[in-house]
């Protein structure tokens, strides 16, 4: 995997802190993050969080993207648990695995958007030194819309046809805004108990397809489950892939890339063609 020195650099850097505790202890609070940067963004005179701010907040990008990411293979879960019991949670729940992902991704190369305050906040490294940048939020920066464009916008995912800007009929929020908004759709099969070996099976399925070009779900072939959750076992992975080729060794990712509650069910292996993993390994 060819990834860019800047980047490389960033993720080695966002990990490190994380390398001196225990894992088990990592995590901080719920909503650790988004207060601290409120807290900071209130404390600011400029454009520019802080400086004292920055050293937690690196620690904190970090671990909630990881946590987005566990998020995203916890919700592949249930989606396909759901496979055969409901088409509508099936799609709702693999679409969030999907947008998950690309959340987690988007929080790896420094952007996490704070709603409450509606400010854009962005880590970067300048001259060895992460620096957070505030900007407004503007109208058309919603929440499915812009973690998408951020990561499409990336070198290493702009060619990769599993990730799109997430616009038009031809995309994963289409696909499930008609699980969440359409009428009339009467589509419940016979409910069916949760079968462990159920869940099994669906995900070795998903995981041996191959793929040929990224089956992007699309409004009119709702509910069309199959490409929503190949996509988002995809795009889980990517996430995977990439902190595996950056940080080696690094205890808190050692601990959480292999969670024990997903290990029965998925080894994180996918089959697909040359052409399109070359878009991602290239």
């Amino acid at each position: 995997m060819k990834i860019d020195v800047a980047l490389k650099v960033h993720i080695e850097r966002a990990f490190a802190p994380l390398n001196s505790q225990a894992a088990a202890n990592a995590f901080p609070s719920p909503r650790s993050l988004s207060l601290t940067l409120e807290k900071a963004s209130h404390a600011g005179t400029s454009s520019v969080l802080p400086s004292a701010k920055t050293p937690p907040v690196v620690r904190m990008f970090t671990t909630a993207a990881v946590d987005m990411w566990l998020r995203a293979v916890h919700s592949f879960l249930i989606s396909t648990a759901l496979t055969n019991i409901s088409p509508i949670w099936a799609s709702a729940t693999g679409y969030y695995s999907s947008h998950y992902a690309v959340r987690s991704i988007a929080h790896l190369l420094g952007f996490f958007q704070m709603h409450r305050i509606k400010k854009i906040v962005r880590l970067e490294l300048q001259n060895g030194v992460f620096v957070c940048s505030l900007e407004q939020k503007k109208s058309v920066d919603r929440e499915h819309k812009f973690y998408w464009g951020i990561v499409k916008a990336c070198s290493l995912f702009s060619a990769d046809p599993f990730f799109t800007n997430n616009i038009g009929d031809e995309s994963d929020v289409a696909h499930r805004d008609i699980a969440n908004y359409a009428d009339h759709l009467a589509a419940f099969p016979a409910f069916r108990p949760l079968n462990e070996n159920d869940v099994k099976r669906r995900i070795r399925k998903i995981s041996e397809i191959e793929v040929k070009a990224p089956p992007i779900p699309q409004r009119d072939t709702y509910p069309d489950i199959d490409s929503v959750q190949i996509v988002a076992y995809h795009r889980l992975v990517r996430f995977r892939d990439l902190v595996d080729a950056v940080v080696v060794g690094n205890r808190f990712w050692k601990v959480y890339r292999d969670p024990t509650w997903a290990r029965q069910f998925m080894d994180f292996q996918v089959t697909e063609e040359a052409t399109l993993r070359s878009a991602f390994t290239a």
